[in-house]
């Protein structure tokens, strides 16, 4: 982590672009990344074990990211489900900018970049992947969850990678006592010290 602000709005610090090569849904992709973000220099171990551990997102449909960062979540999800629209989120504008940029390189028009604000309330989404910002604070987490979780689709799921050591089974906790009863929280795997958790809303 480059920043330890890196969940402000605008960064201190220059915007310059620099190149970066990742491997994103099998293959090795040349993206742009940038100072004053989440790890800045590739895909952080966390997102990582999202990335392996999950199943493939909803083949069509809506799709978010929360927490976008440079977009290696996002950009996965509209590789993998290119009939579906991708909606990825983030506080940090240089976030945004970064994930709208690099699906352009990649040729996906079915990604979408925004601060929160900017997403319509009424948008429901079948497929949540997360690996969210637990460094914000309790307090904040809780409000970023209980702000996107509620929009799950009938029969969605959210994914959310939480290292253990931050906290993954009480959040596990807080979520099944916080969601309404159309909600099931569980745990479905361990990996390298991360939980993957699973929220997934009812059919109907």
């Amino acid at each position: 982590m480059e920043s330890a602000h890196y969940f402000s709005a605008q960064p201190a610090g220059p915007f310059t672009r620099k190149p970066l090569s990742v491997e994103l849904a099998g293959e090795t992709r040349r993206l742009q990344t940038s100072s004053g973000i989440f790890s800045p220099d590739g895909i952080d171990k966390g997102t990582a074990v999202l990335l392996a551990e999950v199943p493939a997102p909803a083949p069509q449909g809506k799709l978010l990211d929360i927490g976008c960062g440079w977009g290696p979540i996002a950009l996965t999800m509209a590789l993998k489900a290119p009939h579906s629209q991708v909606y990825a989120v983030d506080v940090n504008e240089r976030c945004v900018t970064l994930t709208n940029e690099n699906a352009a390189l990649l040729g996906l028009g079915n990604v979408t970049a925004s601060t929160p604000e900017a997403v319509d309330p009424e948008l429901r989404f079948d497929t949540i992947w997360s690996n969210p910002p637990i460094r914000i604070g309790k307090d904040e987490l809780h409000a970023l969850l209980r702000l996107w979780l509620p929009r799950l689709a009938p029969g969605g799921s959210a994914w959310l990678v939480v290292q253990k050591n931050l906290g993954s089974d009480s959040l596990q906790r807080w979520l099944a006592a916080e969601l309404d009863s159309s909600f099931t929280v569980t745990r479905e795997s361990t990996s390298k010290s991360f939980r993957i958790l699973r929220v997934k809303k009812a059919s109907r």
